[in-house]
């Protein structure tokens, strides 16, 4: 089925745009940080899929992300207008201990950030939590549930997440749940305790 959203070049910016908020999801190896990004982007998001090839094996385990065929390799990109001034920048970060030193670059300047996390493989978030957190970058923690139900307070435990940090179960295939989950975040990053 074809995207029928507009390519960014057809999609120009409101000619009233000023500011551009910037948001970051990161997390392991196939959670679904391209498939958020596709989910809830307004245009054709941008992305960096590779076909995963005979040189990734024994690099990238793909045994949890049955039918995974293809990789993130740089970052995807999508956009949401929130009103005329407004404009939210997704970027979704490759899970890949090789590309983690991609990661800072794009925390630099983010709002914020979404740790998306796949409970089967909680250790896979770890490594995003402590750079954020090394990064003072302000985040959440998603669970994509990929169709089945999350054990958020299981998944709170694992991680040692700070009792103020909000954790949402979502699924990114579903761009209503995606959207959730955003909300949550500008909500977190609003609040009193998040500022200052």
């Amino acid at each position: 089925m074809a995207d029928s959203r507009p390519a960014r070049a057809d999609a120009p910016l409101h000619a009233d745009t000023r500011h551009g908020l910037k948001i970051v999801i990161v997390g392991g190896f196939g959670v679904g940080k391209t498939t958020m990004v596709r989910s809830i982007s307004e245009i054709r998001p941008l992305d960096t899929e590779a076909t995963m090839t005979q040189v990734g094996q024994g690099v990238d385990d793909p045994t949890l992300a049955p039918g995974k065929s293809t990789t993130t390799v740089a970052f995807d990109f999508g956009r949401i207008t929130i009103d005329d001034e407004h404009v939210l920048y997704l970027f979704g970060a490759p899970g890949q201990e090789r590309f983690w030193f991609l990661w800072d670059r794009l925390f630099t300047g983010a709002l914020g950030a979404i740790v998306l996390v796949d409970q089967r493989r909680i250790e896979d978030s770890w490594y995003a939590i402590d750079r954020l957190e090394h990064q003072g970058t302000p985040f959440i923690v998603a669970c994509n549930n990929f169709g089945g139900d999350a054990q958020l307070r299981e998944v709170r435990d694992a991680l040692d997440l700070d009792p103020r940090v909000p954790l949402v179960d979502c699924d990114a295939r579903f761009r209503e749940s995606c959207r959730d989950v955003l909300i949550t975040l500008v909500e977190y990053l609003y609040t009193p305790e998040t500022v200052s």
